[in-house]
């Protein structure tokens, strides 16, 4: 593989986490990457304007919600000041550093990565034409190319929509005041983690759901967070769609089929557009599918032999960690290799809080697969930590094989669900059944117990266990 890479030059449309994990890997197979940034910034989504300054704000509101709301006794409660202009100068300053750090610096360190700044599009399935940012066109030939383009925010098709200052995530993150009433139209991920985030912080929040919260997943997971949100004041209105949108005397105005909306801020979170529009695909001979997304197989292999994609601008997850894994294996297979990337034990967390995660089959998937699966839910009273953390919002819940006792999926609601997830995600890779975790040890006084307890369910009362569930 070493000497083919050594003779190879690719190319790399994007420089987000897919893109940076492929130069990487390339350059330390002896390749020449050329990388192409449309942005005036590197890094892409995550750390500019995704991950790393979502998680921030949440963290951050998350504090507030405690310092106002905590269960403890002997410990005052009080409505912290929220100086949202600190926050965000805060929230910059780790987004910078993390961008030199994870990206600026690599290119400084590498040599053999070059940076354009400017849009790419196809001539030919081996050639790039470059509209550089500072004038001109510069033709790219590589012997592979790599398409790390991302994704952008979905904008709906809404009537008057386009003439109102509505927000996306990446002003919403940006902003420099809370809200005084914040419209989130959406039901997944980031409409309900930015949501309850801006309402932590003070703010009155409408959430419009087309469907369910979370509609993909296990229908109790978006039933829980609506039970949160309920009390935490946050107004949900569930198979709500707005036909038409105004913004006059600085109120948004929404007309939808459950009434009249209004107030001071929309945020549009319906999902995010593979960005591939600009690449001309057509003129590479590259196939796409109904959104725009590039197909690959598992490989990141286009249907055009020298052409691979990787990230969110393929139809694989949008997931940050699946990009990277995505880039490195695409680097090695551009090389000659033959490395897949396996999705089948792919682990997600949503940043609520609680928080959510989830692994594997939901019960309705694996029966749907065939796989005669039964199911247990272990709400999280019956969880010694969550008891002395006051906290037992939320359940564990695992599925099996019903024959074999394989472990087959898991749906966490818990505060520390993103801790937990991972350890299902090991047991489900390693063909754990629900017997060896029930046997396992797990650390007293710990949430990721609570998968044990869920396990040992299937065959005792865990309310007649000693503390440490043995």
């Amino acid at each position: 593989m070493d000497s083919v890479a050594n003779k190879l030059n690719i190319a790399i449309v994007g420089t987000g986490s897919a893109a940076f994990a492929a130069a990487i890997k390339a350059t330390e197979q002896g390749a020449h990457v050329t990388m192409i940034e449309s942005a005036k910034t590197i890094g892409g989504t995550c750390v500019n304007f995704g991950c790393v300054p979502s998680k921030t704000l949440i963290r951050g509101a998350h504090i507030a919600q405690i310092q106002a709301h905590h269960q403890f006794q002997g410990i005052a409660a009080n409505t912290p000041k929220i100086d949202r202009l600190a926050m965000l100068k805060q929230q910059q300053e780790l987004v910078d550093t993390l961008r030199y750090a994870k990206y600026e610096s690599i290119l400084d360190a590498n040599p053999n990565i070059t940076l354009l700044h400017g849009i790419a599009h196809f001539k030919n399935s081996t050639t790039l034409a470059v509209t550089l940012a500072d004038g001109g066109i510069k033709e790219i030939h590589a012997d592979r190319i790599l398409l790390a383009t991302g994704a952008r925010a979905t904008i709906p098709k809404i009537k008057g929509l386009e003439k109102t200052p509505y927000w996306t995530s990446t002003e919403a993150l940006a902003t420099e005041s809370i809200p005084k009433h914040l419209i989130v139209l959406g039901g997944s991920v980031v409409a309900l983690e930015l949501a309850q985030a801006f309402r932590h912080l003070g703010a009155d929040v409408t959430i419009l759901a087309r469907s369910l919260l979370l509609s993909k997943e296990d229908p109790e997971i978006g039933s829980q967070l609506n039970n949160v949100f309920a009390k935490e004041g946050i107004n949900v209105m569930l198979h709500t769609s707005p036909s038409a949108v105004r913004y006059t005397d600085k109120r948004f105005v929404l007309e939808t089929n459950s009434g009249v909306m209004q107030g001071d801020h929309l945020l549009l979170a319906t999902g995010r557009t593979p960005d591939t529009a600009k690449l001309n695909l057509e003129n590479a001979g590259v196939n796409t599918d109904t959104r725009g997304a590039i197909v690959v197989d598992e490989h990141m292999r286009t249907n055009v032999p020298t052409i691979f994609a990787a990230g969110d601008c393929s139809n694989q997850p949008q997931f940050v960690y699946v990009a990277a894994a995505a880039g490195t294996r695409a680097a090695i297979n551009m090389a000659g290799g033959n490395k897949a990337l396996d999705l089948s034990v792919m682990p997600a967390v949503v940043f609520t809080n609680p928080q959510v995660g989830t692994v594997g089959l939901t019960e309705s998937q694996a029966n749907s697969q065939g796989l005669q699966a039964e199911s247990r839910t272990l709400e999280l009273e019956n969880v010694p930590r969550a008891l002395a953390n006051m906290d037992t919002r939320g359940f564990i819940k695992l599925v099996v094989e019903q024959t074999s006792g394989r472990i087959l999926g898991c749906q966490v609601v818990a505060a520390e669900g993103g801790e937990i997830i991972q350890s299902a995600a090991l047991a489900i890779r390693n063909r754990m059944t629900i017997t060896d975790l029930a046997e396992q040890l797990f650390p007293y006084l710990t949430m990721v117990e609570g998968l044990k307890l869920t396990a040992q369910t299937f065959s005792k009362d865990v309310k007649q266990l000693s503390c440490c569930a043995g």
